[in-house]
């Protein structure tokens, strides 16, 4: 079986055959699709898919960096709320994103922080998103070596790859990996497979031959086969590797992994 650590298959994209996209991730081996948040805007989409389908849909509790701005604080609280309701698994999406807008960066630090500081007290993982910011990054967490979870998308280098696992985090890895000079590429066939799980970030950046063309959760086979080449392992052990490593992360109750 497969994990996807990484899918917005609750967002408007898949609006008219949601259904059938689920259908064909439980028919390429996908048995958990993990869904992290993004403001209060989307969550109540993704909470409603993950009431239709409790057996797959594995939900997180978090604010994403491009929602923080003008009121983030309101935003934030309710995240809070969020988390004292139960039925979530981590928090997530949280991080920092310098590429579309750096006004507030300031605040999304804070807020970071802030998240950072809910996953101690829960004893939840974290799933970060970084974009145009793998410093800034990992000089927050040098400050947060409580937190474990995962770099999602991972944008970083090989250099960055050793700490982030050093510090407890896996890399997310998804259908970039399989595009032409791929810089996810080269760290993955530097580092190998060990501390990976396998993510699609649905409807976004579908792999190789699907490339611009919508994402979803059951193209995680062809991710499996490229890190396998790249690491020179059988798509097999790729598979179990990272599907025990979302496990273990998430603390899913899964038999016959």
């Amino acid at each position: 079986m497969y994990i996807d650590t990484h899918s917005h298959i609750y967002e408007e994209e898949f609006r008219d055959d949601r259904e059938v996209v689920v259908e064909r991730a439980r028919r390429a081996g996908v048995e958990r699709i993990v869904l992290p948040d993004i403001d209060s805007q989307s969550r109540g989409r993704m909470l409603e898919l993950a009431g239709r389908y409790p057996e797959m849909m594995v939900p997180l509790a978090g604010l994403h960096p491009t929602s923080v701005g003008e009121g983030y604080e309101r935003e934030l609280a309710l995240v809070e709320r969020e988390v004292g309701t139960g039925g979530y698994y981590g928090i997530g999406e949280c991080g920092l994103d310098l590429y579309w807008d750096t006004r507030f960066y300031r605040e999304q630090v804070k807020v970071l922080e802030h998240q950072l500081g809910i996953a101690r007290d829960m004893g939840w993982p974290v799933v970060l998103h970084v974009r145009n910011a793998m410093g800034e990054m990992m000089s927050v967490l040098r400050h947060h070596s409580h937190v474990r979870g995962i770099l999602h998308c991972f944008p970083g280098t090989a250099e960055e790859a050793r700490e982030a696992i050093d510090r407890g985090f896996l890399l997310g890895i998804g259908g970039v990996v399989t595009f032409k000079k791929s810089g996810m590429a080269e760290v993955v066939r530097e580092i190998g497979a060990r501390h990976l799980v396998l993510e699609t970030d649905s409807p976004y950046l579908a792999p190789v031959p699907h490339r611009g063309k919508r994402n979803e959760s059951g193209y995680l086979p062809l991710i499996a086969a490229k890190i396998a080449e790249l690491t020179g392992d059988e798509v097999e052990n790729i598979r179990r590797m990272t599907t025990e490593n979302a496990v273990d992360l998430f603390n899913l109750h899964i038999e016959n992994r």
